[in-house]
């Protein structure tokens, strides 16, 4: 059985560790054979693929980014589409495709395997905001590196008594801002799911400053202040036609200033925190999802994903994780809160 792979949307820590697992337990139990499309669904719609032998995943599961390359191309625009698509996998004698991705991908998944094509996804996202998974590989490594970057962020708010906010990815969900937030010791977390005046967060800042310590705000990007419609955006939109979000700390940063009339310094993370090498949990559990999914393969599971449940990794359909995010629960939210100003 010959198998393609794709690492489609953003790129994620961990993405390799998926490809590793995969080829490893395919060749090594099932004496299957793998190709990678380039550059996901780009590479599956143009037929652009290279062979994957065990030699190529040799040692490759410490290393971030993907081997394979990534893109957010949609399969049914620009001369693709179902037919196309098999037309290619026939041609490359390709049984089945293995698609590693966040919601997008995993949608395109589900639409090209209701049209007959067999597939099966591997979830990812460092927004950790899919759902029928308790955990999606990439949010453990975006969360040590928010952290480390924040505690490197206080200790100059602390050294010129200034108040620091840190934006961290989470456009819709505020779970990487949660867990470094708490991490750090924020006196404030700032994220979609839950409003927040600039009232209360100036309250916030001037406890904090009030004992004696340099106030740390966290805030997602998706943040929308009480009074507000919509996440700031200031950059256009993205191919998919969504905002492309980033600078609401710089927004909040002079207001805080105005309010409080402590210096008040913005830092936005970006793109780092979903850079590097994975963590240990995040290589762990990436393998363990591509060995599963070479049994979904096995098995013929078409239209599911493999998803962590508790400590178990389970199969689920493609319907299960798509339409509905994985947001941050009141009660999490006012746990962390106990620890704000």
């Amino acid at each position: 059985m010959k198998i393609g792979i794709l690492t489609s949307g953003g790129d994620c820590p961990g993405l390799n560790a998926v490809i590793r697992g995969v080829v490893l337990k395919g060749i090594a139990v099932h004496g299957q054979e793998f190709v990678g499309f380039l550059d996901g669904w780009r590479g599956v719609v143009e037929g652009d693929v290279i062979n994957i032998p065990r030699t190529l995943v040799r040692g490759i599961a410490k290393q971030g980014g993907t081997i394979l390359g990534t893109s957010r191309t949609n399969p049914f625009e620009n001369n693709g589409g179902p037919d196309v698509i098999k037309a290619n996998m026939d041609r490359l004698g390709i049984d089945a495709i293995i698609a590693i991705g966040g919601e997008g991908t995993l949608a395109a998944a589900k639409r090209l395997t209701d049209a007959g094509l067999k597939i099966v996804g591997v979830p990812k996202t460092v927004d950790n905001d899919l759902d029928a998974t308790d955990y999606t590989f990439g949010f453990d490594t975006a969360v040590e590196i928010a952290t480390e970057a924040i505690d490197r962020l206080r200790t100059t708010g602390e050294s010129h008594h200034r108040t620091m906010i840190a934006e961290v990815m989470g456009r819709h969900v505020g779970w990487i801002a949660l867990h470094a937030g708490m991490a750090s010791g924020a006196h404030a977390i700032l994220i979609p799911e839950q409003k927040a005046s600039m009232e209360q967060i100036t309250e916030w800042v001037l406890s904090a400053r009030d004992r004696g310590r340099a106030p740390l705000v966290v805030v997602a990007e998706g943040f929308v202040p009480d009074g507000q419609e919509s996440p700031h955006s200031e950059r256009g939109l993205d191919t998919f036609g969504r905002p492309r979000l980033g600078g609401i700390a710089e927004l909040l940063a002079p207001e805080l200033e105005a309010r409080t009339g402590i210096e008040t310094r913005a830092t936005v993370l970006g793109h780092i925190q979903r850079g590097g090498v994975p963590t240990a949990f995040d290589r762990v559990l990436a393998t363990r999802l591509g060995l599963a999914a070479i049994d979904s393969v096995v098995e013929k599971r078409w239209g599911t994903m493999v998803s962590l449940n508790g400590t178990d990794i389970v199969h689920v359909g493609f319907d299960a994780a798509l339409g509905n995010l994985k947001s941050v629960p009141q009660n999490r939210y006012d746990e962390a809160a106990v620890l704000f100003g």
